[in-house]
């Protein structure tokens, strides 16, 4: 049986830890480098890394801070962030990156996934969908959550898998940074469109039947979260011994 993950996100703004509510009131939540060698000791399974002010700034994600987390971190690395071409993966890559996250290019150039896959292999592009509920239905949002766009995201996470991309990061806009727990609406219809393994992000509190919720309920294969890790509301290790304890197969 494939075990479900848990992934630590950094989410930067200027080279440091920031988490907020729904994308905004961002706040201070520590150094990036030190976190990331903190979570791959304590056992998280991989270490996901956005640059979540990149594109709004219209750059490119920021390639040392990469580069000193990579050399930190023993675990799968996922970088996302102000990647517009082929060229900007193949930095990232180089620069320590063993994924990629796309998002606003993606949905700009959908053609970019399927060139992406076939330089680098699927397995190294991962698609991140960040999700909004509007009138009883799930549309795709870009630019950090800023800018809605026409895509239904049942679409587009069809259109992904069709394009060759090797696994989708799924982020309920509604729910990031609450803490109430994920969508589990979302992440249930999400995982049972698509054959592509699905990180379920946003809404993750300090109760671990979150987690078990969004194993179960949810059908993720992944769950990631940022404050309880980053503010120690919820280690990594306890809550790996809480989901052992629930019968839910975790490395």
């Amino acid at each position: 049986m494939i075990t479900k993950r848990i992934i630590p996100c950094l989410d930067v703004k200027d080279g440091k830890t920031v988490k907020g509510v729904n994308f905004n009131n961002l706040k201070y939540a520590g150094d990036p480098v030190s976190l990331a060698k903190k979570y791959s000791q304590e056992g998280a399974d991989e270490l996901v890394f956005l640059d979540i002010t990149a594109t709004n700034d219209g750059r490119k994600t920021m390639l040392d801070v990469v580069e000193c987390v990579a050399r930190e971190v023993f675990i799968p690395f996922t970088v996302g962030g102000g990647i517009r071409t082929i060229e900007d993966i193949r930095a990232l890559l180089l620069a320590g990156a063993d994924k990629v996250s796309l998002n606003t290019a993606a949905v700009v150039n959908p053609a970019l996934i399927k060139e992406a896959s076939s330089h680098f292999g699927s397995q190294c592009v991962v698609i991140a969908v960040d999700a909004k509920r509007i009138d009883n239905d799930f549309y795709v949002v870009t630019n950090a959550g800023r800018k809605k766009t026409d895509k239904k995201v049942l679409d587009w996470v069809k259109e992904i898998e069709d394009l060759g991309a090797g696994e989708i990061l799924l982020t309920s806009m509604d729910a990031d940074g609450t803490q109430k727990g994920f969508d589990l609406e979302l992440t249930a219809l999400v995982s049972e469109r698509t054959t592509l393994p699905v990180i379920a992000s946003g809404g993750a509190g300090a109760n671990p039947q979150h987690f078990v919720d969004v194993f179960t309920r949810g059908k993720a294969d992944a769950a990631l979260a940022a404050s309880i890790f980053h503010y120690g509301t919820l280690p990594i290790p306890d809550l790996k011994i809480a989901l052992k304890r629930q019968n839910i197969n975790i490395r």
